[in-house]
């Protein structure tokens, strides 16, 4: 939610994590991230570049339609008038979404973790999903974020079996 234009290259296909949005008496503040190892700079997919591109795009014209009315923060994420969004309501749009499209509920943090999961299930290094978590370890991501999905088991007990096999 703190995200600004210029925390996103689209020539490096990356994005710098350096603000979060926090909520102090229904109030929004733009603020420094809780930890050093918050502040991060990730890979993006071209998928993820592109949605950002239309994003921005849809944000220049709404900067020339309102004007002066426009807040120009430069927020990646916010209302149509650029100001910021209150967390909350990208909760209750998320839960809308979830019900329309008749999906599990989850929580919208849950993203998250689904994110994380599937990285770490995928084979992707634990050090390389911290980072993009902005996690100060590997084995605290490890510890909340890997799960034994089912087939896991399975799938090493298979590895074990070949590494021990004599078929070379």
């Amino acid at each position: 939610m703190g995200l600004r234009w210029n925390d996103v290259d689209f020539e490096k296909s990356t994005l710098s994590v350096r603000r979060a949005v926090v909520v102090v008496g229904w109030k929004i503040h733009v603020s420094d991230v809780k930890t050093p190892s918050g502040r991060r700079t990730i890979d993006i997919d071209s998928r993820t570049a592109t949605a950002l591109q239309a994003r921005q795009a849809a944000q220049e014209m709404a900067k020339t339609e309102l004007g002066e009315q426009f807040d120009r923060q430069g927020l990646l994420f916010g209302r149509a008038n650029g100001e910021p969004e209150h967390p909350e309501y990208i909760t209750r749009g998320f839960n809308r979404l979830v019900a329309t499209h008749k999906l599990p509920v989850i929580r919208f943090h849950d993203l998250r973790h689904t994110h994380a999961t599937l990285l770490l299930k995928a084979g992707v290094p634990a050090k390389v999903v911290a980072e993009r978590l902005g996690h100060a370890s590997a084995g605290f991501t490890l510890n909340v974020y890997q799960h034994v999905l089912p087939g896991m088991q399975a799938h090493a007990a298979q590895i074990f079996d070949d590494l021990l096999s004599d078929d070379e």
